[in-house]
């Protein structure tokens, strides 16, 4: 395979992204990625975890009540515990891609034993030039990574089969009053901790760039009943049909 610039870009953020999940603590073992999003109560994400098993919990129901097979994509797979978890709902396959090899190598080799499973490292435009279909997207705490939402939701629409959706999960969308500050945060966190080049490979994107896309909001975490559910979860939940 040539390599052109993006690639090297790519390999570049993968190496330096790797390097700050080992210094933040959230490179796993392949027994607690096995048992995610169980994790022990001592540990420094718990709070973290607790909230992503809410939201899968809630997106496993959504596909069980289809109540038919679906062809699943997960885009930014990490090490694969959601894919895994889902490829268990019966009827579904799932893919997981992601460009971090080392995170993508240990779901293969944690979950090599799930049926209709299978992890790449591969790229949206990867899968597009190989006319890949799915019946759904998923973007779990992985929108964030792509520069534009509108040019990444226009691209995965070419991956959906008929009446297939886009469905984004576990990220923030921010105010458009509170897209500056939240910019300085983060720029702030990674200098703090040593990374200061990957806060031009975070993307914050606004409720406003999600009202220029026809879309349905699932869960809505600024609802007074949601806001005052214990372990109230912070991220909205989206769905994009296939025009």
């Amino acid at each position: 395979m040539e390599y052109n610039d993006e690639h090297i870009v790519k390999e570049d953020f993968a190496e330096k992204y790797i390097r700050l999940r080992h210094w933040e603590g959230r490179v796993y073992t392949d027994e607690e990625v096995a048992r995610l999003p169980e994790i022990t109560p001592t540990h420094p994400h718990y709070k973290e975890w607790m909230i992503r098993k809410t939201s899968a919990s809630r997106f496993s129901d959504y596909l069980q009540k289809q109540q038919r097979p679906l062809r699943i994509l997960e885009v930014g797979c990490g090490n694969g515990w959601l894919s895994a978890l889902l490829s268990r709902i019966p009827g579904c396959e799932v893919t997981g891609t992601d460009i971090n090899v080392d995170e993508l190598m240990q779901a293969r080799r944690v979950f090599q034993q799930e049926e209709g499973l299978e992890f790449r490292i591969a790229t949206i435009e990867d899968l597009i030039s190989s006319n890949e279909l799915f019946d759904i997207v998923l973007f779990a705490s992985s929108i964030q990574y792509f520069p534009s939402l509108k040019e990444t939701i226009f691209s995965s629409m070419k991956l959906l089969r008929k009446e297939g959706e886009i469905h984004l999960i576990d990220s923030h969308f921010y105010k458009p009053s509170g897209l500056a500050i939240a910019k300085q945060r983060s720029k702030l966190y990674f200098e703090a901790v040593g990374f200061p080049e990957l806060s031009a490979h975070y993307f914050h994107h606004s409720l406003a760039e999600i009202e220029m896309i026809n879309h349905e909001i699932l869960y809505d975490p600024h609802k007074l009943r949601n806001r005052i559910i214990r372990n109230h979860n912070p991220f909205y939940w989206i769905r994009i049909k296939k025009e």
